[in-house]
């Protein structure tokens, strides 16, 4: 126990931060019911989230190295904690969506440590297993969500998605506190506080233009001040970044082409094969009548694929190029997403089997491959920063994946449904985004009822065609820009672009 204890200690927390990526997906019909929700509530339950986790994880980082590794992971645990009790005892959407940004910010403190506290306590062969089993661990975490929070939401309660974080985060800071050795960066680390401040503004408000933009308009002032704010914010963090002597991102490795490419696949990575997942949940339950857990196990497919690629990709494409891995991966989940725009109003699940399949292959091979080819495209000293912002563009990508696909989806409904003659196309299309189906059917006269049920049908299958063709489209371009960017180094690893003159090497 002694040995394996820290990698078990850090394992539970990251399968922990990880399953509530996802684990919401399955329950957003009943939390809407419970809470009386939006569609842009449900879009900022998940996006706070991962929105946390991109934007402040690059200077957890920092602040660990300072501060202490150990320290760091222990105080977001418990953060972690404390705020999953207040997502369960939320009494509305907006509580709920404020805690679920505490709960980010404890997550984030987890997530930046997991690989530094596993450096430090294991060196050789160890340190691979290790390695090796925090990926499965990470895997694992993504595919379970949905399955896990449907089981949660059908046996108990929505809240017991939250509860359940409880035990295994005691259980996580006892085994911690007891096995885990303090460690902590070079002397001299500073934390970039301006950078992240910088960062922070620039991602949040970049989600809440996107998200707002649907309700207010793309053309309203409103919407103009809010992308205003989102590129001011972006100008701020490069100036910044620019003059910091120890910078939390060296805006200098994106003159390295292959680096520049690799962070656009993270970024398309997670958006485009996960970020649409929460408004199919949605048409699975409220239009298609599946129960949280059935709902769940459609999912499944995506996961199993993944798993599958990804054990069979580790072993016999050791060593291949990652331009071709991860090009072709991106392709895959590009295809995947394409393949399940064939909805129509007589649409089941099963529609979706195939492009689940095929994305899933795509998720499996570019999962382990990416940030690999990240740390070899840098040079050494690097690799630290680079592994952090592949994570960083991954969540960013998710959350605003999340975001431009429910607009997408939204806008879709509502021609479909003006075409059908709704009353008010852009609040019932709403309405039906945000999960409230049987409570517009409900409205209708009983002679309507079949005629009014047939076009939410259509509406909602037509909005998901749209964000599927979207990150279809997405996932094909991010795979070309791989393809065609990354430069390979004799033995297949992307060329790493040469250390800037002066550069100052963060500790």
């Amino acid at each position: 126990m002694r040995k394996w204890g820290p990698l078990a200690a850090v394992c539970l927390g990251t399968f922990m931060l990880l399953i509530d990526v996802t684990i919401v997906v399955v329950a957003l019909p009943d939390i809407a019911d419970a809470l009386d929700a939006s569609l842009s509530d449900l879009q900022w339950m998940i996006d706070v989230y991962a929105l946390a986790l991109a934007a402040l994880l690059l200077g957890a980082g920092s602040a660990a190295d300072v501060i202490g590794r150990r320290r760091m992971y222990v105080a977001g645990t418990a953060l972690f904690a404390a705020a999953s009790l207040a997502c369960g005892l939320a009494p509305g959407a907006g509580a709920l969506v404020a805690m679920r940004a505490v709960q980010g910010v404890g997550a984030t403190a987890m997530f930046a440590t997991t690989l530094s506290l596993l450096g430090a306590a294991y060196q050789g062969r160890d340190r691979s297993v290790a390695l090796g089993v925090w990926g499965a661990v990470s895997g694992a975490a993504a595919a379970l969500g949905p399955v896990l929070g449907g089981l949660l939401t059908q046996a108990l309660d929505w809240r017991w998605i939250f509860y359940v974080n409880l035990p295994v985060s005691v259980a996580a800071i006892a085994l911690t506190l007891r096995v885990v050795k303090e460690s902590r960066g070079h002397g001299g680390a500073r934390i970039d506080w301006p950078g992240t401040a910088s960062f922070t503004a620039f991602a949040g408000l970049l989600t809440f233009a996107v998200i707002r933009a649907d309700e207010a308009g793309w053309a309203s002032a409103r919407t103009a001040w809010t992308f205003g704010g989102a590129v001011a914010a972006l100008v701020v963090f490069v100036a910044v970044e620019r003059r910091a002597a120890q910078p939390m991102l060296d805006l200098a490795l994106f003159r390295n082409p292959s680096f520049t490419a690799i962070m656009i696949g993270a970024l398309a990575l997670s958006g485009t094969a996960f970020g649409f997942l929460p408004y199919t949940s949605l048409w699975l339950q409220t239009l298609l009548g599946l129960s949280p857990v059935r709902g769940g196990l459609v999912l499944i497919p995506l996961a199993l694929a993944a798993f599958v690629a990804s054990a069979v990709g580790g072993r016999f494409l050791h060593g291949a190029p990652y331009r071709l891995v991860i090009g072709g991966g991106m392709v895959l989940i590009g295809a995947g997403a394409l393949a399940q725009t064939v909805l129509d109003a007589g649409s089941g699940w099963s529609a979706l089997t195939a492009g689940l399949v095929v994305a899933g292959l795509g998720v499996g091979l570019v999962n382990p491959a990416i940030a690999g080819a990240a740390l070899s495209s840098v040079p050494p000293r690097r690799a630290g920063m680079a592994g952090g912002a592949v994570n960083t563009f991954r969540q960013l990508g998710y959350a605003l994946g999340v975001a431009v696909f429910g607009t997408l989806l939204s806008a879709r409904m509502e021609h479909s449904l003006r075409d059908a003659g709704a009353p008010d196309p852009h609040a019932t299309a709403r309405a039906l985004a945000g999960g409230g189906a049987r409570e517009l059917l409900a409205r209708v006269p009983s002679g309507r009822r079949a005629a009014a049920d047939q076009a939410l049908h259509a509406a909602f299958a037509s909005g998901l065609n749209a964000a599927a063709l979207a990150a279809g489209a997405a996932g094909l371009l991010a795979g070309a820009v791989v393809l065609v960017l990354v430069r390979e180094r004799p033995g297949g690893a992307p060329a790493a672009a040469p250390e800037p003159v002066g550069a100052v090497e963060r500790p």
